[in-house]
C-alpha cells in the first residue's frame, strides 16, 4: 500500500539517538551510530520522531510500505519488557567487599532540573554537571569522578515528560557558567537529556567547553 512514512537521511544524522527515544513503537534503532527505520510496519506515520531530530534528518515521504501493525508493535514491547530502557538485566557487583563511606560532593539544593532556580549564587563561576538520574546508581564513583567541584543538576526526560532545554538555556545564559559536563546512560531515552543540554548551550549564545560521558547499564564508562 502507498502511505506516509518516515525517511532518515543518513548523511544528516548525527547519531544522537533522540529519534529512537521519541519513537514509542520502536520503529527506529541505532545501527553503526546512525538512526535507521528498522521495520515499515512499526512506523505509525505520526512523526513523534520529527521534532526530536536536531539536524532535520527525518522527513515524511509517501511510498509503498507495509501497513502499520499495532499488534506486532505491542508483541515486541512485551517480548522486550517494554521500552528498551526498561529491559530487565541483572549484574554481579564487581566488588562485594563493603566500601568505606565517601563524602557527598553535592554542593547545592535543589538538584533536580525542574526544581532548580534559574538564578542562584552557586551558579556564579560554576562548572555545571547535567546528569541523568540513573547515573548515580549505575556509576558508583559519580560523586568523586564527576560531581566533585561542580554544581549538579539531575533529571530524566522520560519520567518528567518535559523538554529541559528552555530551563537549561536560562540557567546558562543568565549565569557565569564556566563549563558543562553531561553524564547520561546508554539507553535511548537519555538522548533527550543530552539533546536538551546541547541545545541549551547553543541557544545561550555562549561558547563553553563541554563534554558528554555515557555510562553503560552495568556501570562502565563507554566514552
Amino acid at each position: 500500500m502507498i502511505r506516509k512514512i518516515i525517511e532518515i537521511d543518513e548523511e544528516k544524522c548525527n547519531g544522537c539517538g533522540a529519534c529512537a527515544a521519541a519513537c514509542h513503537e520502536g520503529a527506529i534503532g541505532m545501527v553503526n551510530g546512525k538512526a535507521k527505520l528498522l521495520r515499515d510496519d512499526y512506523c505509525d506515520g505520526l512523526g513523534d520522531c520529527l521534532p526530536a531530530c536536531p539536524t532535520g534528518a527525518i522527513t515524511f515521504v509517501e511510498r509503498e510500505a507495509a501497513a502499520y501493525d499495532e499488534a506486532a508493535v505491542q508483541a515486541k514491547k512485551q517480548s522486550q519488557g517494554g521500552c528498551p530502557g526498561q529491559q530487565m538485566r541483572q549484574f554481579t557487583p564487581r566488588d562485594t567487599e563493603p566500601a568505606p563511606r565517601a563524602a557527598s560532593q553535592l554542593r547545592q539544593w535543589p538538584c533536580q532540573i525542574k526544581l532548580a532556580p534559574v538564578n542562584a549564587p552557586y551558579f556564579s563561576g560554576a562548572k555545571l554537571l547535567i546528569a541523568a538520574d540513573c547515573t548515580a546508581y549505575a556509576y558508583a564513583n559519580l560523586h568523586q569522578d564527576f560531581m566533585r567541584g561542580k554544581i549538579t543538576l539531575v533529571g530524566c526526560p522520560k519520567l518528567d515528560g518535559v523538554d529541559y532545554s528552555e530551563k537549561l538555556t536560562e540557567i546558562i545564559a543568565k549565569n557565569d557558567i564556566q563549563s558543562v559536563t553531561i553524564v547520561r546512560m546508554e539507553v535511548p531515552c537519555c538522548g533527550g537529556l543530552e539533546l536538551a543540554a546541547k541545545k541549551a548551550i547553543q541557544q545561550s549564545g555562549k561558547f563553553l567547553p563541554w563534554q558528554v560521558v555515557t555510562i553503560s547499564v552495568d556501570g562502565s564508562i563507554l566514552d
